[in-house]
């Protein structure tokens, strides 16, 4: 199975922003260490939960603490950067690490409206608008496709970037991205653990119908997200889950944010009806539960998307049960062909 690892440097009550991206840089060691394939950080902004407001940054550190796995970024959201700026970060990290590290590019804001608004300095929208010529930018300024006629790129040169590419994808929860993942002949990431369902399938479905062969791809080539906990049995996989789904039951209900509640809290937490059924069926579409539930629910996810490859979110309230997760998929056979 080629897996990978998503991991979101979350930040558990009691746990200081240091903490928690020396446990996120603790990770990926172990991941490499299990022989996975990819380390990738987030994007995010005004999240006390989550630590990954620097992908460029963590991946430095990530990178500098081993030694052969791929880290990257899943992803860097374009539109709340110059694309230019984002060459030169990631064509840096190329010239210090070589040939393993990953670009996966978003353009969702991954904040709040503020914020974003802040971030962007103008409108949000028009920012998300420009994505597909940003991306096109960021190929020019690696040296992947020349510039455009009379275009920025060809007066303007990335130092470090242009020579210095890394493995670019496109990433998304939507038609949107796969569609222009296709167009441009683009590696496609589906960021399944947030935006399940039947998105799912139509995403992929999308991407394969629009893939135009390019200099990057000769032929499609995708990868699914999922979140993942393996624990004893379903009962104790769903009670390991409570700190995580009482996070996005909130962020959900647009209460203000807060760090990852501890799993006595998320326990003490008085449940809603409405509130379980909604974490029951949110887990329904991950792979949550023993090893044999999550072999089967992986297996049944590649099978529907046709996937590539796929990344796993490990999910618990703590390294230790994170860890775990890891160690038993690393040791998961290839599902049947």
């Amino acid at each position: 199975m080629k897996a990978s690892v998503l991991d979101l440097a979350s930040v558990y009550d009691g746990m200081s922003h240091g903490e928690a991206l020396a446990q996120t840089i603790e990770t990926a060691r172990i991941a490499e260490g299990l022989g996975y394939r990819r380390f990738w950080v987030a994007e995010h902004h005004g999240m006390p939960a989550i630590a990954s407001s620097s992908p460029a940054v963590l991946i430095g550190a990530i990178a500098a603490a081993t030694k052969t796995i791929r880290v990257g970024s899943g992803g860097v959201m374009l539109p709340n950067h110059p694309s230019l700026v984002v060459a030169e970060q990631f064509g840096t990290l190329v010239a210090l690490h070589g040939d393993r590290i990953d670009l996966g590019l978003g353009r969702a804001p991954g904040t709040d409206p503020l914020t974003s608004s802040v971030l962007r300095r103008g409108s949000v929208q028009e920012a998300v608008d420009d994505f597909p010529n940003q991306v096109i930018e960021l190929l020019s300024w690696f040296g992947t496709i020349p510039p455009l006629e009379n275009g920025i790129g060809s007066r303007v040169v990335a130092v470090p970037g242009l020579g210095d590419s890394p493995e670019l994808w496109l990433l998304g929860s939507s038609d949107f991205s796969a569609r222009l993942a296709g167009l441009m002949g683009l590696p496609f990431a589906f960021a399944h653990h947030f935006a399940g369902g039947a998105n799912t399938r139509l995403a992929f479905e999308t991407y394969r119908s629009a893939f135009t062969p390019s200099v990057v791809l000769a032929e499609p080539h995708s990868m699914v997200a999922v979140s993942v906990l393996v624990a004893d049995d379903a009962a104790e996989a769903e009670r390991l889950m409570l700190p995580g789904s009482l996070a996005f039951v909130r962020m959900r209900q647009g209460q203000r944010p807060t760090r990852v509640p501890t799993l006595a809290d998320a326990i003490a937490h008085d449940w809603t009806p409405a509130e379980l059924a909604w974490v029951a069926e949110r887990n329904s579409q991950q792979a949550i539960g023993d090893l044999g539930h999550v072999k089967r629910r992986i297996d049944d996810l590649l099978a529907a998307t046709h996937a590539d490859e796929v990344i796993i979110v490990p999910q618990g309230p703590d390294l230790a049960t994170k860890v775990r997760t890891l160690e038993e998929v690393a040791l998961l056979p290839a599902r049947d062909s």
